[in-house]
């Protein structure tokens, strides 16, 4: 039954066939025409203002502006585009489906994309013709019916159109997924490749309909395609295998307690803050950084060109024995003044207050950089005996991890490792195959 229906669903697709096969044939009267239609429901109302007046190049100015905001390539003579086949004069009609069938999604779609810098808008024409080649090919449409393959697609048989919708959805995930992953021009081959696995993980899935379709590959975002790489990396890497991931915990307090050792050495080397007042960002300069035995943390102002003053010339001292609590961001008493308002977001994104002595003073800073905050809040934590929260400390865990696993497994490589250690042999019958060194002590 399953390959009845492959059969079916190849027959049916391949008469799509002969379209994805036929070139564009620039000087066809009917397919500019056609051309020239899908440029008029993108600019219905440029296209309508009166041209009477406007010479023939003037006109072919404004239409060759109107087919480049499209994304053509060849704006002047768009159907050289749509010469390659495959695709074909198929990814034209998957444009004109789209553009009569939902208009609003179309107009949305290449409006919005114009009126991007030109780097980083997302050319409809071009990606359609990609996107109408790699439907061809997931769906194997030209290729021959196999003897023996059962994979079909249930929501292929409640559809009239059903190759034509797929590609109102997967077009409109193009110009999705080209938001997520914020892309330039450059990176248009990147961006198509994603989609082309968004789509075949949800093909996989079998959905029934082509709404389940759309809700699931929707859902499938760009960051959900990284995590997905990251895990099957990592099971191809048989860094998941039960036994590896004891290793891994094993490791951890290690290597935990060696980003402890570099944050402390980061503080006893200093850093240059900028002092900051209720109004403005002022020029004066002051350093920090902790005594080399870890009990004193030393401050004080300095000139500005001083990268690494001495600790000698740090007047203000503060014991790490009085130091209460670290806060940061909003905690901050320094961030709790008004100012405005993208000054306001870059300091609580850097600030960070050292709550000292019985009297709860504090010692407030504005990191110069998001890696310095990291290292310094990490630092006190370890002063303060808790644990090291941020982000960087994720990241440089996970290196340390990943190049200490690498190691440890290197001479077991191409070996597959089980999941459950193999079983203790039973004990032998006797114990007469030992050797008595009594007698040859005799």
């Amino acid at each position: 039954m399953a390959h009845y229906l492959y059969v079916l669903q190849s027959v049916s697709l391949n008469l799509y066939d002969r379209r994805m096969r036929t070139s564009m044939d620039p000087y066809s009267q009917e397919q500019r025409e056609l051309l020239q239609s899908l440029r008029q429901a993108a600019f219905e109302s440029e296209s309508e203002a009166p041209t009477g007046n406007f010479s023939t190049e003037r006109r072919r100015s404004l239409c060759a502006k109107e087919f480049r905001k499209l994304g053509f390539t060849n704006n002047s003579n768009p159907a050289e585009d749509l010469r390659r086949a495959p695709p074909g004069l198929l990814a034209l009609d998957n444009m004109l489906y789209f553009s009569k069938h939902t208009p609003n999604a179309y107009s949305r779609f290449v409006l919005e994309n114009s009126s991007r810098e030109d780097k980083h808008e997302c050319p409809f024409a071009r990606s359609s013709i990609q996107l109408t080649l790699i439907l061809c090919e997931i769906l194997h449409i030209g290729e021959p019916c196999s003897e023996t393959a059962q994979a079909f697609y249930p929501m292929f048989f409640g559809q009239d159109h059903f190759f034509e919708e797929l590609f109102c959805i997967c077009i409109q995930l193009v110009n999705k997924t080209w938001k997520e992953m914020r892309a330039t021009q450059e990176d248009f081959d990147k961006v198509l490749q994603v989609v082309r696995e968004q789509i075949t993980r949800t093909l996989s899935l079998k959905p029934t309909s082509l709404e389940l379709f759309k809700t699931r590959v929707n859902a499938l975002n760009y960051s959900e395609i990284l995590k997905l790489r990251q895990t099957e990396r990592l099971h191809q890497e048989e860094t998941l295998a039960v036994p590896v991931l004891e290793l891994r915990e094993r490791l951890k307090p290690e290597l935990l307690e060696l980003i402890r050792q570099q944050r402390l050495l980061r503080l006893c080397e200093g850093t240059l803050f900028r002092k900051i007042s209720s109004r403005r960002r002022q020029d004066k300069l002051w350093y920090c950084r902790l005594s080399p035995n870890h009990k004193v943390l030393h401050y004080g102002d300095v000139e500005e060109g001083v990268q690494s003053p001495p600790i000698e010339s740090l007047t203000e001292k503060i014991p790490v024995a009085d130091m209460k609590a670290l806060l940061i961001g909003k905690e901050c008493p320094h961030t709790k003044e008004k100012s405005s308002g993208k000054q306001n977001k870059d300091v609580l994104e850097l600030a960070f207050s050292i709550v000292y002595d019985v009297e709860e003073y504090c010692l407030n800073f504005v990191a110069p950089t998001r890696y310095e905050f990291c290292l310094w809040t990490d630092g006190l934590n370890v002063l303060l005996g808790k644990e090291m929260t941020s982000e960087r400390m994720q990241t440089d865990l996970d290196v340390l991890l990943s190049m200490e696993l690498k190691l440890r497994l290197l001479d077991i490589e191409n070996i597959s490792i089980p999941d459950t250690p193999p079983p203790v042999p039973k004990p032998p019958s006797n114990l007469n195959f030992c050797y008595d060194f009594s007698h040859a002590e005799q």
